[in-house]
């Protein structure tokens, strides 16, 4: 079990990292003149529709495969490590071939130039937030699995807890002018640290008993 959790610290610390969670938050909380604590409760909001849409369908293979490894053995002993390994190649293989364009939310300066109010910049936040869920994490829910409903909760409470607390980390440094470390390289090889998270998770389920 512990190193299930370990994984899903992993992914949950790495996944937030990535600029396109955070920097637009702080843009907007410049734009619009919010206070901090404007800025930490819409980092709050937006955040958790993120991880609420990716938890829901997680629920959802993990659910699967549980009912999968109810019959078969070898999905959690063979076939879930290899999805790990394998959407972690897709990964690498996306940014190999990457234009580098971000499908998280995106800043529209034009948008805002217009001051809209700031329940409709949340609300839209949150809708494009919700709609765009982290794959990568949705893949670990299937080796979550062979832990049960234990496992698939687990998963559930670490990645929410640790993206969360590092979105509004960041963002709050952010505004406050502490971070300032060159965020190029994050922001150019997200697929390519996420594809190489996944396939250490996927050889650690495979070589380690879970």
């Amino acid at each position: 079990m512990w190193q299930l959790f370990l994984g899903s610290l992993l992914l949950g610390l790495i996944h937030p990292l990535f600029p396109n969670h955070w920097i637009p938050l702080i843009a907007i909380s410049k734009t619009e003149k919010w206070t901090n604590k404007e800025t930490v409760i819409a980092t709050l909001i937006t955040g958790f529709s993120h991880t609420l849409s990716t938890i829901i369908i997680g629920i959802i293979v993990g659910f699967v495969g549980i009912k999968l490894s109810e019959s078969y053995s070898y999905i959690t002993r063979v076939a879930a490590p290899l999805i790990l390994v394998l959407l972690g190649i897709i990964y690498l293989l996306m940014d190999f071939r990457s234009t580098h364009h971000h499908h998280h939310f995106e800043l529209n300066n034009a948008s805002l130039k217009n001051r809209k109010s700031k329940t409709a910049i949340i609300l839209s936040l949150c809708i494009g937030m919700f709609f765009s869920p982290c794959i990568e994490i949705e893949a670990y829910y299937f080796q979550a699995a062979s832990q049960g409903w234990i496992g698939i909760f687990l998963v559930s409470v670490v990645y929410l807890i640790m993206t969360l607390s590092i979105m509004v980390a960041l963002v709050y440094l952010g505004i406050k002018g502490v971070n300032k470390f060159n965020s190029h390289f994050l922001d150019h090889h997200e697929k390519a640290i996420t594809g190489v998270v996944l396939i250490l998770l996927g050889l650690l389920a495979y070589f380690v008993e879970f």
